[in-house]
This record gives C-alpha cells, sequence and structure tokens, in this order.
C-alpha cells in the first residue's frame, strides 16, 4: 500500500494504482455521475488518461467540481 491524499485528505492505495481507482475509491457514486476535473501533482489529467495514471507515494490529487449559480 502507498499514501497519497486526495483534496487534502490521506488515502492509502495499492502500489501501482491508477488514478481511476483512487477516484473510485474516494468518491461516492452520486459525485462519480457529476462533471469534474482532476489535478495531480498539480497537473491537470484529461479523463481519457485515468486509467492509464499511476500513482506513486505522496501524490497529492485535487478533484474539483464546478459551481453553479450567480
Amino acid at each position: 500500500m502507498i499514501e497519497i491524499r486526495i483534496n487534502g485528505e490521506p488515502l492509502s492505495v495499492p502500489k501501482g494504482a491508477s488514478l481511476q481507482q483512487a477516484l473510485r475509491e474516494y468518491l461516492n457514486d452520486e459525485q462519480q455521475q457529476l462533471s469534474f476535473a482532476v489535478a495531480l501533482n498539480s497537473d491537470f489529467v484529461g479523463k481519457s488518461d485515468y486509467e492509464s495514471t499511476q500513482l506513486q507515494a505522496n501524490d497529492s490529487i485535487d478533484v474539483l467540481f464546478p459551481i453553479f449559480g450567480g
């Protein structure tokens, strides 16, 4: 297992886990259906790259949801 952070919260994932696997573990079912952007160590990651992006110990992931309203 390795330690990462998602939105500042620690999360343990298996060594070699993909970004997609970490997001599935962190986000609830409702959140997974929403549109969101992801940054890994401050670099934007496109949705098509989630499964192929392998995580390393101490990676920091930011999940950003759009804010609607006026």
